[in-house]
């Protein structure tokens, strides 16, 4: 069965995959195609706990190989935070994208700048009898104080690739699918699909 799950339920997320793993040759669907509504907590204290966690819930519960993604953005004057907990990096409930850069700004203004920082991405696959294999996938760049682009999700839009001079939010889908730690994690997951689907 060449299916592969992509197991988020994270609509930003599902689009990138979807264009990232285009040319695989595998049949890729979503939680909501086949009806699978499923929640899980990330509780784990490493990206690789979260991410196998993720893949081995959606591949046990539909019967089909899941690729699912912890990431999280790295900031090293703030000693690595937000890190693993970049989604719920807010001091409010209920937090949307835009509070969590205002906070992140918000706890980086007295800091000297550059900001340098980067993406991290851990990129799990599962296969329904429980057996999982990881990669990870990086992208450095900087925090910047303003926001710029409209593209993109989450921090991408105060995370300045230096090379490019752009956001990650002010690339287009093609720069950002070869330049992303998701893309590079992908390229590094390439050996473990053809494995599991062949060429």
């Amino acid at each position: 069965m060449n299916k592969l799950l992509i197991a988020t339920n994270n609509k930003g997320k599902i689009v990138e995959f979807q264009d990232l793993l285009q040319d695989a040759g595998i049949e890729l669907v979503t939680p909501a195609q086949i009806q699978l509504e499923l929640d899980v907590i990330e509780d784990g204290s490493t990206y690789i706990e979260n991410a196998s966690k993720k893949a081995v819930a959606f591949a046990q519960a539909s019967g089909l190989v899941s690729l699912a993604d912890d990431s999280g953005l790295e900031v090293a004057v703030l000693g690595g935070a937000p890190g693993l907990y970049s989604a719920r990096y807010s001091p409010k409930p209920g937090a949307r994208d835009a509070d969590r850069r205002a906070f992140l700004l918000q706890n980086l203004k007295d800091k000297p700048r550059p900001w340098t920082a980067h993406f991290h991405a851990t990129i799990a696959i599962a296969t329904p009898a429980g057996q999982v294999e990881v990669v990870d996938g990086n992208c450095y760049g900087e925090i910047i104080p303003e926001e710029r682009g409209t593209g993109g999700f989450g921090y991408d839009s105060i995370f300045l690739l230096p090379e490019m001079g752009k956001t990650m939010a002010e690339l287009s889908m093609d720069e950002k699918n070869r330049l992303s730690h998701r893309a590079r994690g992908v390229i590094n997951a390439a050996p473990i699909l053809k494995k599991l689907f062949g060429e």
